[in-house]
């Protein structure tokens, strides 16, 4: 059974749905009486429809199914891909090559564009069936009553009207209002976010106001019947249950492109602009000094090669693919490369409570027991575990407690942990295994006599067994329920030397016991007992009057409990300066109590309170809500676009159905391995351990990629600025015909050089402080007036260094021949831009700290592959090189030192004035207030004399 605390019944308060009034989601079927909903829909609740009557409402209504989003084909994708403004540059690029004749550059340009457009397609080809998982897991047949008899059909076949069958182990085929019911309970965690079942009646509800999980005279499609039987009249079906309105959000949230996405459409832009502003001026230049056109072409390609960053799509895919790769080491699967930079700018986090943060296992917390407390330790099912006390107390003997624990419940538990039955009982029985006492060999030794089950219109299970009673085999009852219910069944409490005092003495005793518990958030269940002197067949004959005159024995407090990792996650996560939030259908007040146990922040809320508020209202009161209570799927999804509104990056974590349209909705819905093949397939973000401090490693390592990323931009815009800079100087001053380097020569530094940088990034490891840190702003983007400034003065020295060898190397520059300036420039260029990105690696921490030796053995590689371009004569008749001396090699070594000495020398710089500004605001304000205008008088004189 499921009993709970009284703020845990079917009317306790909770948020109201979206349509609590039905307007939106038609009629409020929960608020009227059984008879009238089955007048309404036309049926007849003992013979059914008819079939003729079901085949036309099919052909009406449409077929009992959710009606899946079509997934995008690989050939859009694919042209999606091509249209990227990066590559259409470099498409056009590689035409004008072939075109005048430069048949090796059109080549490689050509093979990058399809390297770029073969890699982003591959990405982003997934299986994207969200709402076709919804369908996938309707239940095939259902047991429906038609021409008054009982027949099995697909459950696609169902129409509003038919009438029902459910029993213990099915699962409810379609929205439909109870008729009928005997001990039914439903486990509705999937849709509710309730983490335990659900105890189903028949009466009509008192108000239309009422929230999705309070309706417990309605059955779910697709959630599970755990107890009872039931007979239901189908109200909705399709698109029209609660499942087809998730289906429906799903189908209506649509992606949006990640902030790297659009940063570097941004910086593409940007890099437009400047490549043809370039090539413009060059063109201009040339046809006034009476240039050919394909001479001026040549220049153009050049000039456009220069400064299109020709691999940073490629390169910028291969950090983020890197970056995947460690995340499913961690057991974080993300399905695009983009959301593994998306992680490192989240801000904020909205976590699910059930099976996320908690383990979905409910757990015994606490005990009150013959008027003592106990505390019980242990986690989930597993059987091992103490029952602790004060120091001092007399061992208790739990004997009366144990007869409830076991023998009024009906699951089972393994030594494994493996559950038969319901949640809350399996509680229970590890309970007693913490006792000592084996529930199943207690149920073996002490059959039923009789037993009243569970029913949610009485709230308590009692059976009576033969059990040793104060030394003597005797008759008696155990009753287990809420706290309400028994105690007022109760004459009698017992107390800790084994008397019986009158409830009376001891009401408000229990009573403020269990308002301690329920403070606690736990849920908690009554157990007392009875000693009968009747014969069998009396209590037989009419169980219910014998669960009177009972005699109390205690509480037992129950919760669904943190996952060890949690609340370390939490912490580490706002020290990284990130809200987490905690978003669960769970009642408001079990909310609250695991906010504060997790450390949240302040401020708790229901899903009524929630509708109650404007979305100014909302916004104003977030920073102050940190724990939401009751809320349903269409609170989540709002919350998680209104902090986007705000310009937060939001992560939403979940494993339930009723998480989907949220997950999809945020920047990074993150799914549980074992949550629903529906969450998995909204979800960007799969957790394959279910651990919520896999998230937090997650972002931990998406900040490290972001700062990656914006390494190498930071060290590919550097070098694309020197060789901007390099051509237009040529062309404007007439520089060896405007062409400084071929345009084999720009594309062999483009990507061979700046491909053993970017490893040597990829495999920096990241600084101990990224998550000290607050998150990225990101409206700060990459291309910020600060960064602009770092790649313009990296690009001005190397321009400067380059454009010197060139000027003043010895021997006579050719624009159609190898020459010594044009090689000595080329391979100054080249080390320069090899040692800026030993420097450039990190910012603002110095690059030349450790571990620096593997990178110095990568960047091997790419001196060697320019001693070859130079020396070897196959590569100098493709690049137009020729063989230096050794004095001229020295010559290119100390010039290309120049470039990392400055970028030291500016992150030096740099970091000194971030420390002077962090010890100044280390010092209290009214401290400065004070010390400012005596440093200010103490200096007055000095600055006067």
């Amino acid at each position: 059974m499921s009993a709970t605390a009284p703020e845990a019944g079917p009317h306790a308060s909770g948020s109201p749905s979206t349509s609590s009034t039905g307007s939106a989601e038609g009629p409020a079927w929960y608020a009227q009486d059984a008879t009238a909903v089955v007048a309404a829909l036309g049926s007849d609740a003992e013979n059914g429809l008819t079939a003729a009557e079901a085949r036309a409402r099919l052909e009406r209504d449409g077929p009992n199914e959710i009606v899946a989003e079509p997934p995008p084909s690989r050939w859009r994708i694919l042209l999606g891909q091509l249209a990227d403004p990066m590559n259409i540059m470099l498409v056009a690029v590689a035409v004008v090559s072939v075109a005048i004749g430069q048949h090796p550059v059109g080549v490689i340009v050509a093979t990058l564009v399809v390297l770029n457009v073969v890699l982003g397609t591959r990405q982003e080809v997934q299986a994207r069936a969200t709402v076709d998982a919804l369908a996938r897991t309707q239940t095939p047949q259902a047991r429906v009553v038609r021409d008054g008899s009982v027949a099995s059909v697909p459950a696609v076949d169902l129409v509003p009207g038919d009438v029902v069958q459910l029993e213990a182990g099915d699962v409810v085929p379609a929205d439909g209002r109870i008729l009928r019911s005997a001990t039914l309970e439903t486990q509705e965690a999937a849709l509710t976010g309730e983490s335990a079942p659900i105890g189903k009646s028949a009466p009509a509800l008192a108000s239309t106001d009422v929230a999705l999980g309070d309706r417990v005279n309605m059955a779910f499609q697709n959630t599970s019947v755990t107890r009872g039987t039931a007979t239901i009249v189908v109200t909705e079906t399709g698109m029209s249950t609660q499942m087809g309105r998730i289906a429906s959000m799903l189908s209506a949230v649509r992606t949006t492109r990640s902030p790297l996405q659009r940063e570097l459409d941004s910086l593409t832009r940007v890099l437009g602009l400047v490549a043809w502003g370039a090539v413009a001026i060059i063109v201009v230049i040339g046809l006034a000094r009476g240039q050919s056109i394909t001479a001026l072409l040549l220049l153009g390609i050049s000039m456009a090669i220069s400064a299109i960053p020709t691999s940073l799509p490629t390169f910028v895919q291969g950090m983020l693919a890197y970056g995947a790769k460690q995340l499913a080491a961690a057991k974080a699967v993300v399905k695009n490369l983009a959301d593994v930079e998306t992680l490192g700018a989240t801000s904020a986090i909205n976590s699910d409570k059930t099976g996320t943060l908690t383990m979905n296992q409910m757990t015994v917390r606490s005990l009150w027991f013959r008027g003592e407390w106990y505390t019980v330790a242990g986690e989930g099912y597993a059987k091992q575990g103490t029952i602790r006390q004060a120091a001092g107390a007399p061992a208790p003997d739990f004997t009366y407690l144990a007869y409830g624990l076991c023998l009024d419940s009906d699951a089972t538990v393994s030594d494994a942990g493996d559950v038969v039955g319901d949640p809350t009982e399996a509680a229970l029985v590890v309970l007693a295994a913490k006792m000592g006492v084996d529930a199943e060999e207690t149920r073996r030794a002490y059959p039923r006599v009789a037993e009243v089950p569970f029913d949610s219109d009485y709230k308590f299970m009692a059976t009576f067994h033969h059990v040793p009673f104060q030394g003597e085999t005797r008759l008696a009852g155990v009753v287990k329920g809420g706290p309400d219910v028994v105690l007022a069944r109760c004459s009698g409490m017992l107390r800790p030397d084994g008397t019986v005092v009158g409830i009376d003495t001891a009401r408000e005793e229990v009573l403020d016991a269990n308002r301690e518990l329920s403070e606690q958030g736990l849920r908690v269940l009554a157990f007392a007992v009875r000693r009968l002197d009747v014969p069998d067949a009396d209590v037989q004959a009419d169980p219910m009057s014998f669960v009177t005159d009972l005699v109390f024995v205690g509480l037992v407090g129950i919760i669904d409990p943190l996952r060890p990792s949690s609340v370390e996650a939490v912490r580490v996560a706002q020290g990284a300066g990130i809200d987490v939030r905690m978003i669960t259908g769970d009642h408001a007040i079990t909310a609250a109590a695991i906010g504060k146990e997790l450390g949240l922040g302040p401020g708790a809320a229901s899903g009524a309170d929630v509708q109650a508020m404007t979305d100014d209202e909302l916004l104003a009161a977030l920073p102050n809500l940190h724990v939401f209570g009751r809320v349903t799927p269409q609170d989540k999804l709002r919350l998680a676009r209104l902090m986007q509104s705000e310009g937060l990056v939001v992560a939403m974590t979940g494993d339930a159905v009723n998480d989907a349209a949220a997950l999809k909705q945020a920047d990074i819905g993150v799914a549980m391995g074992s949550g629903s093949e529906v969450t998995k397939q909204a979800g960007k973000m799969i957790l394959t351990d279910d651990n919520f401090g896999t998230l937090v490693t997650a972002i931990r390592l998406g900040r490290s990629i972001y700062e990656k990323i914006v390494s190498y931009v930071r060290y590919q815009m550097a070098g694309l600025f020197g060789l901007v800079l390099l051509f237009l100087t040529a062309s404007v001053f007439d520089i060896n015909d405007g062409v400084p380097l071929s345009p084999l020569m720009v594309l062999f530094l483009n990507f061979f050089v700046t491909l053993f940088p970017v490893i040597v990034i990829m495999l920096d490891p990241p600084s101990d402080a990224i998550m000290s840190r607050p998150p990225r702003d990101p409206k700060v983007t990459i291309t910020n007036a600060h960064a602009v400034s770092r790649w313009l003065l990296y690009g001005v020295v190397l321009f400067g260094v380059t454009l010197a060898t060139l000027l003043l190397a010895p021997g006579e520059m050719r624009s159609d021949g190898p020459s010594v300036p044009v090689t000595m420039a080329f391979v100054v260029m080249a080390l320069g831009s090899v040692l800026g990105g030993l420097a450039m690696r990190r910012d603002p921490e110095s690059g030349l700290t450790t571990p620096v030796l593997k990178p110095l053995l990568i960047f091997t590689v790419p001196v060697v592959l320019t001693i070859l371009m130079v020396e070897s004569r196959i590569l100098q008749e493709l690049l137009q090189t020729t063989s230096l001396t050794s004095g001229q090699w020295l010559a290119c070594l100390v010039v290309s030192l120049v470039v990392p000495l400055v970028v030291e020398a500016d992150k030096g710089v740099r970091r000194s004035a971030a420390r002077r500004r962090a010890a100044r605001a280390a010092v209290p304000a009214d401290v400065r207030d004070v010390v400012a205008p005596v440093r200010a008088r103490e200096v007055a004189p000095a600055s006067r004399a």
